[in-house]
């Protein structure tokens, strides 16, 4: 079935007080469309007084979970971007899209924690959310999605860089994969070898002499390749999207030919991962990469204390996006 996307409004409203606040009061632009009719949420940021002002795109894929994307909490509201943005916004329009059935706005108060959103009725996560939450899905609802916004008046279809962190990296190489309108893929905090050794190695990390899960995670692993396609999501991820969000991603990498960026912590679990992913494209001699390795930092690049627990008052973010506004900059 030919995929589609068809836009039904772009909303730039101003809510009287008392009613649900939209993305427009935060600063967005809000495209809300239909990818295979399926509602989609597209959020554009621009700098400020140049909305209308033609530049490329960076389009970013946020990582795993049912998270909203706008979480207001009163009078504050937590960041819908782990980084500033405001760099990036000289010389791109920044895009991130809703995931599955997932409001777009929701106040933090009434999430669950890791601000993942559960049906108020029935207190589970979206079935429409578990049913297409795989790689595929995304990739081609956000490939649909750059076509769209490209043919508007004050987006630039010259340069499309995209950018993903966690999960979202997975997304992210495989839309740069996919696509030829690619021009720059920044990949973050992923693990080239495939979701499954991202969970065995965070089980190593924790393990000691006397207790481990590592076994635990092969047995889900050998139930997930005897039954792939099974698309039941009550314990969690359907096996259809940890087979898919496994499948190794060095293949892929070894056919780009744009520019690369890879940023990863020494910390993070998946770090070796990230270090054989660069043993093997200096092997193929692949010149395009470049990798910026955060010593001492882990998945989110917070440092780790002395017991091993991530430092959360030292934030470095700002500095990963910096990093990568630098690296387009010489691109």
């Amino acid at each position: 079935m030919k995929q589609c996307l068809v836009l039904i409004l772009f909303l730039k409203i101003v809510v009287a007080s008392g009613q649900q606040k939209q993305p427009g009061d935060f600063g967005f632009r809000h495209f809300r469309t239909l990818y295979n009719n399926d509602p989609v949420d597209i959020l554009v940021l621009s700098e400020k007084g140049k909305e209308s002002e033609k530049k490329p795109l960076f389009f970013f894929c946020q990582g795993s979970l049912p998270v909203p994307l706008i979480k207001p909490d009163g009078d504050k509201l937590y960041s819908v971007f782990p980084f500033n943005t405001d760099a990036l916004s000289k010389d791109f329009h920044i895009v991130i899209v809703s995931k599955p059935f997932i409001p777009v706005v929701v106040e933090a108060g009434k999430l669950v924690r890791g601000f993942n959103y559960v049906d108020p009725e029935t207190g589970k996560t979206p079935k429409g959310y578990g049913e297409r939450n795989l790689p595929g899905y995304y990739v081609g609802r956000n490939l649909e999605i750059v076509r769209f916004l490209q043919q508007q008046p004050f987006v630039s279809p010259e340069k499309l860089v995209v950018a993903g962190h966690s999960e979202g990296s997975t997304v992210a190489v495989r839309m740069a994969a996919a696509s030829k309108k690619v021009s720059h893929l920044i990949y973050a905090g992923g693990c080239p070898a495939g979701r499954i050794l991202s969970m065995t190695g965070r089980s190593r990390s924790v393990e000691t002499d006397s207790s481990s899960s590592t076994e635990d995670e092969f047995n889900y692993w050998e139930s997930v390749v005897n039954d792939p396609d099974n698309m039941d999501d009550s314990n969690g991820d359907t096996n259809k999207a940890t087979f898919d969000f496994s499948a190794p991603l060095y293949p892929l990498f070894e056919n780009l030919s744009i520019p690369v960026l890879v940023s990863f912590g020494t910390k993070d679990y998946c770090a070796p991962f990230n270090d054989y992913l660069r043993v093997e494209m200096i092997r193929h001699k692949k010149a395009n990469f470049t990798f910026n390795a955060y010593i001492g930092f882990e998945h989110n690049f917070f440092p780790l204390k002395p017991d091993g627990k991530p430092d959360y008052d030292i934030f470095n973010w700002d500095k990963v996006a910096s990093d990568w506004k630098n690296w387009l900059d010489k691109k």
